[in-house]
């Protein structure tokens, strides 16, 4: 997924200047988040740029499975005399699940001149760079999301999606959630203006959410799990969204990032810059790289509620005097 714009060469000499003699400050981009979703998963690195998730086969009809359809354990409970003891074994999947890991890449042009003369207060390279590498990890935490492949909102399976009941997020409505992922849920992941509907709902009846703080931020909070917002959950014409709840960790059998560590010009993990040259123009190029991917352990790890909508505010009346 090339992020470049061909039709601009590189960073003008007048912005430039104004950067290096007007101001004292960095360069500020609205676009950029707290991006709590890629602080909270865990990062598996990955070799050969492949992660196959091996799982439990379900069972053939006809045969006895498990309550989630696995191949079942066939175990006895022995309180005396002796028994025979059951045979068994677990059946693996044999075509395990492979993830092969996406890239995000564009090019960096700037020119010599420009950076040589105009980096006095400011490193005119470092903040091209900087900047570029924010966009990029934007672009990742979208594509955790809503990727068509690994997309977290596209790899949670039938029986763990359901309605909100009146289309506001209701306390109801995240219980119900938390019964689907019941198992060390790590936190909801929501866009703002869905957490600030349940908000809404859960104050409405009395029960307003506590607050817990995270990275040095407030969250709310239902029966202890934090809501994160975000903006890449989006929300559609009609103001509707949806609200996804996570178990996180390899260990957890949760969701996990993937990402290929250790390559050429790695700026942190899973992301490289590289100097691919300058030109005859005097303009040098630098290569941003970021590989990752996601997966989810088990069909039980995600939930999502759907439905969502964002635009139902209460009036309250309140008494004379």
């Amino acid at each position: 997924m090339v992020m470049s714009d061909t039709s601009r060469t590189s960073l003008s000499a007048q912005a430039a200047r104004n950067l290096a003699t007007a101001t004292v400050t960095a360069p500020r981009m609205i676009q950029i988040t707290p991006r709590w979703l890629r602080k909270l998963l865990p990062w598996v690195d990955v070799d050969g740029g492949v992660y196959r998730l091996n799982r439990v086969a379900k069972a053939p009809k006809g045969q006895p499975a498990s309550e989630f359809g696995e191949v079942k354990v066939d175990l006895l409970t022995v309180d005396r005399n002796e028994p025979e003891l059951p045979a068994t074994y677990v059946d693996y999947e044999v075509r395990p699940r492979e993830y092969h890991l996406s890239t995000i890449q564009t090019i960096v042009h700037t020119h010599t001149r420009v950076t040589d003369l105009y980096s006095n207060r400011i490193d005119q390279l470092r903040e091209q760079v900087r900047l570029t590498v924010e966009a990029v990890k934007e672009r990742e935490e979208w594509e955790i999301l809503n990727h068509e492949e690994f997309g977290l909102l596209k790899e949670v399976v039938p029986e763990q999606r359901i309605q909100t009941r009146k289309g506001t997020p209701t306390p109801d409505d995240l219980d119900e959630l938390l019964t689907l992922v019941w198992k060390q849920p790590a936190f909801f992941l929501a866009h703002p203006k869905a957490i600030a509907a349940f908000g809404r709902e859960a104050t409405r009846r009395g029960v307003p959410p506590p607050t817990v703080h995270l990275f040095g931020s407030p969250f709310i909070t239902w029966r202890g799990v934090p809501l994160i917002p975000t903006n890449k959950l989006e929300i559609d014409k009609a103001g509707k969204s949806t609200i996804l709840l996570l178990r996180a960790g390899e260990a957890q059998q949760g969701v996990i990032g993937l990402q290929k560590a250790g390559v050429a010009g790695e700026l942190e993990p899973g992301l490289s810059v590289r100097y691919m040259g300058t030109n005859e123009h005097g303009i040098a190029s630098h290569l941003v790289t970021r590989y990752f991917s996601a997966a989810v352990s088990t069909e039980d790890a995600i939930a999502r509620l759907d439905n969502v909508s964002v635009k139902f505010y209460h009036e309250y009346v309140y008494p004379k005097g």
